[in-house]
């Protein structure tokens, strides 16, 4: 398992597949806000002149020395509910995400977010 005390550590990390091809680099890391634990993570993607940051969730990522592995096809995160680099996830997108992936998607019983960034 993953520990929020670690994310300050990830950043700036490649991010690459279960067959380690490189996704893109590690941007910010969002934690369950139920749980505080991290859920998702935004990757940096694209040519150097048109960054965007695709989301991934990290149920099953392992960290290596340099790298943080996760275990989704890097086809299907490359296609996956983006923000710009300078962008802010509406919340109204939020569930998109989980869809996205097949994972399930609750909001607080107040409608409050399900995710909040580290």
């Amino acid at each position: 398992m993953i520990h929020a005390a670690d994310v300050r550590e990830w950043r700036e990390r490649d991010v690459v597949d279960a067959e380690s091809h490189k996704i893109g680099v590690l941007e910010a890391v969002y934690v369950d806000t139920t749980t505080d634990e991290p859920a998702m993570a935004t990757v940096r993607t694209g040519l150097p002149t048109r960054h965007r940051l695709v989301f991934v969730p990290l149920d099953d990522a392992v960290t290596g020395p340099d790298y943080l592995r996760i275990s989704y096809a890097k086809a299907l995160v490359k296609q996956a509910p983006s923000i710009g680099v300078d962008g802010v996830l509406p919340a109204d997108q939020e569930e998109a995400i989980f869809r996205h992936y097949g994972l399930p998607y609750q909001a607080g019983a107040a409608g409050e977010r399900q995710l909040a960034r580290r």
